[in-house]
């Protein structure tokens, strides 16, 4: 058994060596559009001349690229709009779309109750404040049906599952259908 234990180490020295990369690249800085790695590249000329020209080059293409919808711009506070907006829908890569933040805004959701009906199945399709559609996917009922106006808590489960509570009653699973 100690003969395999060197052989052992150098094999596990290597995959993890050529795991390294992969790790890294899912901890890849948000991708930026070209014209603004231009723009950035203004900084590094040292000629006085050289570097306001550049700006004003690439600043101008910068508005173009605008005026053209070819880029968009979103702060912080939009991007996370923007990303409860998408709560609930399996969608890859969204940091590198909206940029990863410090504040987790997809791990729950809490709002309110626009609509409520229920599907031929007799399951809960709930409306929230912001138009979004979720609907109930087991058979476990609620002990009061849920009403309009009532705050609904939507939080992630385990393997892409999500659970809602309504006024803090008991949880059912739930998915969002648009």
């Amino acid at each position: 058994m100690s003969r395999l234990s060197p052989q052992f180490a150098v094999l596990f020295a290597i995959l993890a060596g050529a795991a390294a990369p992969a790790v890294a690249k899912d901890k890849e800085a948000t991708i930026r559009p070209a014209q603004i790695q231009q723009l950035y590249g203004c900084r590094d000329l040292t000629d006085p001349m050289a570097r306001l020209a550049c700006f004003d080059r690439e600043v101008g293409e910068l508005a173009a690229a605008d005026a053209a919808s070819e880029i968009r711009f979103a702060d912080k506070e939009t991007s996370q709009a923007a990303r409860r907006g998408l709560f609930g829908f399996s969608i890859p890569n969204l940091d590198r779309l909206f940029g990863a933040d410090e504040e987790k805004v997809d791990e729950q959701l809490q709002t309110t109750l626009k609509a409520v009906s229920t599907n031929e199945l007799g399951r809960y399709r709930l409306t929230l404040a912001d138009g979004a559609v979720w609907v109930q996917i087991e058979d476990m009922g609620l002990i009061r049906p849920p009403r309009v106006g009532q705050t609904i808590e939507i939080k992630k489960g385990a393997i892409g599952s999500f659970f809602g509570k309504v006024d803090g009653g008991r949880a059912i699973r739930i998915r969002r259908e648009r």
